[in-house]
């Protein structure tokens, strides 16, 4: 229902000069500086799995504390079982008693082996432009913004119609034991109920050439599900090797699951993403973006399009093995040999027909295949014209003329959470990046110093606008 809305929006601004990154406004010297200094604790705070989030929570609860938030309003809980998985959730009061608009922000991150970094990944270093650390962009630097404009906020004696809350969650990447927004809405529904999330972990800009390109906004995403396959054979002496050998048994199955492709399956963000990728960047995909949203899709088009692999998983459910065993001796023949398969499912796909189509492809009767757990899967936000208007307005106040373009993830965040317990839930940030560069969860991970700047302004801005009950 959105996308003729949508379409209208980007033909319009497809003849209007995008300005650089450098016209952005950047916040004042004192907020620039602090929230740089909040990067900087919570970088060189641990937040892996192994160490829990609970040291940086009450850091951001003591900054907010300082600040003068009432102490009622900086409720930090953990799982009494999990005290290391800490979560701070603040409450920045509104004039009126509607429903909350809620922020989501991670405080975990992935591990990082020093030896493969060329700076300390638990240290915040600055060279050539760019911050370096684990969590500079996942999403530390979310973290700080948020907590340094709420601060910004209370400064200003700001008052929102509405309440705005703010939680700082646990343990999101490690897909936990003690999930930050499951354990609230669970245990503590009262501290974050709302009406709508803004999640920061998603969204954002993407550069071209060093220029705005387009703008983000996350509507919905994929979720995960894992299987272990396994084959078995009487196993024997490496000497005597004959027929029945599980491991090749297996690896003709995995090779059928290499050259298989799921069926396309668009979805209305999906569909319009293509089709508004298509009047932004009218280059030679453009042509097969248009065919490829047709009813039916054009499945030639799509085949093109799947030569690129971020567009071949907007298309569709993908699997892939990841991790591979077998045997149990050099020279002795293989008994067992497992391997585990993750798939990513597309809104509106099942785990049922995912499986039937796995073992189908597999085609081998004695490959078994387990599921491993079920997956969480939810529903998608549309994009509505309310909302979009708003981020488009704001977006625009900071780089104007910049096409937004509703997107599906292709990896998963903690809307799953959120939209399944009735929540309407977007990502959206401010930090620009590349639009082939990902070092989230890689090596020497890092942020811009002027984008991350940026961001703190538009965060700001951000809390201001959805403070806004209209």
């Amino acid at each position: 229902m959105f996308k003729p809305y949508m379409t209208l929006l980007v033909s319009a601004l497809s003849s209007v000069y995008i300005a650089g990154a450098s016209a952005a406004a950047l916040p004042p010297a004192v907020d620039q500086q602090l929230a740089r200094d909040m990067l900087k604790s919570l970088v060189e705070i641990n937040t892996t799995h192994a160490h829990g989030s609970t040291e940086a929570a009450k850091a951001l609860q003591g900054w907010l504390l300082t600040a003068g938030f009432p102490s009622d309003d900086v409720v930090l809980v953990a799982p009494d079982d999990h005290p290391t998985k800490g979560n701070v959730v603040v409450r920045y009061r509104g004039k009126h008693s509607g429903k909350p608009v809620l922020f989501l922000g991670h405080l975990d991150v992935v591990e990082a082996k020093p030896e493969d970094w060329s700076v300390d990944p638990f240290t915040l270093t600055e060279k050539d432009g760019w911050f370096f650390g684990r969590g500079t962009i996942d999403m530390k630097d979310g973290d700080a913004a948020l907590v340094e404009s709420l601060i910004r906020l209370k400064r200003e004696r700001f008052v929102p119609d509405r309440d705005i809350i703010v939680a700082f969650t646990a343990d999101e990447e490690a897909g936990g034991d003690s999930n930050g927004p499951a354990f609230l809405l669970k245990s503590h529904r009262d501290l974050i109920d709302a009406g709508m999330v803004i999640n920061l972990d998603g969204g954002g800009g993407r550069l071209k050439n060093g220029a705005p390109f387009y703008f983000e906004v996350g509507t919905s995403e994929k979720t995960y599900v894992t299987y272990t396959l396994e084959t078995t054979s009487a196993g024997g002496h490496g000497s005597l090797p004959g027929p029945g050998n599980a491991i090749y048994r297996l690896a003709r199955g995995l090779s059928r699951l290499e050259a298989f492709k799921f069926p396309v399956m668009l979805t209305a963000t999906t569909r319009a993403s293509f089709d508004e990728l298509a009047a932004v960047d009218p280059g030679s995909a453009s042509a097969d973006m248009k065919a490829v949203v047709r009813s039916p899709p054009d499945l030639a088009a799509a085949e093109r399009l799947s030569q690129n692999v971020r567009l071949n998983a907007l298309l569709r459910t993908t699997c892939v093995v990841t991790l591979i065993s077998g045997g149990h001796a050099e020279n002795a023949l293989p008994q067992r040999a497992r391997a585990t398969v993750q798939c990513r499912m597309m809104p509106g796909d099942s785990e049922a027909n995912v499986q039937a189509l796995l073992v189908g492809t597999l085609d081998d009767s004695e490959i078994r295949v387990t599921l491993d757990a079920p997956p969480i899967v939810s529903p998608e936000s549309p994009p509505t014209p309310q909302i979009m208007e708003k981020i488009t307005a704001l977006a625009h106040s900071m780089w104007p003329g910049v096409p937004i373009i509703p997107t599906m993830a292709t990896g998963f965040s903690d809307d799953r959470q959120t939209r399944n317990a009735g929540i309407p839930s977007y990502d959206v940030n401010g930090v620009w990046q590349d639009v082939d560069e990902n070092r989230a969860h890689g090596r020497d991970e890092r942020v811009g110093v002027r984008a991350f700047d940026e961001s703190v302004e538009f965060t700001y801005r951000l809390l201001k606008s959805m403070g806004h009950s209209k």
